[in-house]
């Protein structure tokens, strides 16, 4: 069931949305190489406590950090550790926080150093078709215009949408109905309505769609080891339009 939040919940989800987006624009400022990843998972935490929040991730099904940190050929759930980024690396940042019992997501993918013209590319698509995708998701729309917006951007640049992880509702809980594929035909699914917050989140890979997942249970790559980038705000649909909880 989908559950559509009031005024009050949403001044709530702004909130954990603005800590989100602070905490990826800081943790950006440090993504450089020679810095692992477990130094950014520490910026990352210390912010999100610093601001009253909790680090929604750490915990969550046993899940032992605060960021997803994942790099080049990892998709989504890598594992903040003792790897250095290098130069010419990408690497998603997904990042979460709970602040007076409501949630906030969002993730990036950033270039690390010098990146080659393909990575700048599956970046700069990947990232684009989030936005066209939230400009799909208006009042009256099907959830599925938001889908088939995301997969029509991608495939029409030669890239490949995941197809295994999808994006969510959020609110009072971090995943919610509805689940939001990235792919599908336009003009199915549940009507989209005033008080719904979603987590868009393309995850686009340079190669295959196909994934699989590693041994510590978490860490998702893709299949043929070719690079994949991950996009993701929060947003609602008001009786103002659509507003992105999670941008600076």
């Amino acid at each position: 069931m989908i559950e559509l939040k009031n005024a009050n919940q949403l001044v709530l989800m702004r909130n954990a949305g603005r800590i989100v987006a602070e905490t990826l624009a800081l943790v950006r400022e440090y993504a450089k190489p020679g810095v692992t990843t477990l130094e950014l998972d520490r910026i990352a935490e210390e912010y999100i406590r610093a601001q009253g929040a909790i680090p929604a991730f750490k915990g969550y099904n046993g899940f032992p950090a605060t960021l997803c940190t994942s790099i080049n050929e990892q998709v989504v759930h890598g594992i903040p550790g003792l790897r250095s980024l290098e130069s010419g690396d990408i690497i998603s940042i997904d990042c979460g926080a709970l602040i007076e019992g409501y949630f906030g997501d969002a993730a990036v993918t950033l270039p690390i150093g010098d990146v080659g013209e393909d990575l700048q590319k599956l970046l700069r698509v990947t990232e684009e078709s989030l936005m066209l995708g939230i400009a799909q998701a208006k009042i009256g729309n099907r959830l599925y215009d938001v889908s088939n917006a995301v997969q029509t951007h991608v495939e029409a640049n030669n890239f490949s949408i995941v197809r295994d992880y999808v994006g969510h509702g959020i609110g009072r809980a971090m995943h919610e109905d509805p689940q939001i594929p990235n792919f599908g035909k336009p003009g199915r699914g549940p009507r989209l309505e005033v008080g719904m917050a979603l987590a868009i989140e393309p995850m686009v890979n340079m190669g295959t769609y196909e994934v699989q997942t590693l041994k510590d249970r978490w860490t998702v790559v893709t299949k043929d080891n070719r690079p994949s980038a991950h996009f993701e705000h929060t947003v609602a649909i008001t009786e103002n339009g659509l507003e992105i909880l999670t941008r600076c």
